[in-house]
């Protein structure tokens, strides 16, 4: 692994750490947590090593990621499990399945989305790739770890997570849907306005890492 991947891989495994420990913190009576600011930088690390690196050390960034949130989910259930004891087993493992294929789904997604739009005006590959990459992890992630219509983890699972699935008016004014719809959404509209604050320091850190760079 060259010398200059470690930065990359170093910020990706914090920025997971980071986000696993804020997730547990409610905002906005409880419609966002603190790791939904956090989270979304992981697609700006990623779209920074795509640009100055290119694809491959973008994707290996992408698993050591994977690889960071594996562990901390393990570390989590582990936690849950001695606080709680085996009623809800599956609980914290619904959760770390629905984590781990949304990140990995997602932002290998992004970096194909980017590498096809390299040659584009300069913000084009961040920005689109982030929207598609965002779109996709907020998706896959509530819907596997919340949805009604996912029964595969079993019953103790579904019970422990019916709270999700209670109606409650769409972003606390609109008609009535499940929970998880609008906490979802929420965390959506943070993705998405990160992805446009994130342009100026992708332009920045590109510049300085590109200057830095041998001819």
């Amino acid at each position: 692994m060259q010398r200059s991947f470690i930065p990359g891989i170093i910020a990706m495994a914090a920025i997971v750490v980071a986000s696993n420990i804020l997730v547990q913190f409610l905002i906005f009576d409880g419609l966002l947590t603190w790791g939904a600011f956090t989270y979304p930088l992981a697609f700006l690390v990623t779209d920074i090593m795509n640009r100055v690196y290119g694809v491959g050390p973008a994707r290996k960034v992408v698993f050591a990621g994977f690889v960071t949130g594996i562990i901390c989910s393990l570390i989590g259930s582990q936690i849950m499990l001695q606080g709680d004891g085996f009623t809800y087993a599956a609980v914290p493992l619904r959760i770390a399945v629905a984590s781990g294929t949304a990140f990995l789904i997602a932002q290998l997604t992004d970096v194909t989305v980017f590498n096809s739009l390299r040659g584009g005006r300069w913000w084009r590959a961040p920005l689109v790739s982030t929207l598609v990459g965002s779109a996709l992890d907020t998706a896959l992630f509530f819907t596997i770890a919340f949805s009604a219509s996912v029964t595969f983890f079993g019953a103790n699972a579904d019970a422990a997570i019916s709270w999700a699935w209670e109606p409650v008016p769409f972003m606390l004014s609109g008609p009535m849907a499940p929970l998880w719809v609008t906490l979802a959404f929420a965390d959506w509209l943070v993705k998405l306005s990160l992805a446009l604050i994130a342009l100026i320091p992708f332009k920045v850190i590109v510049a300085r890492l590109t200057a830095a760079q041998p001819a």
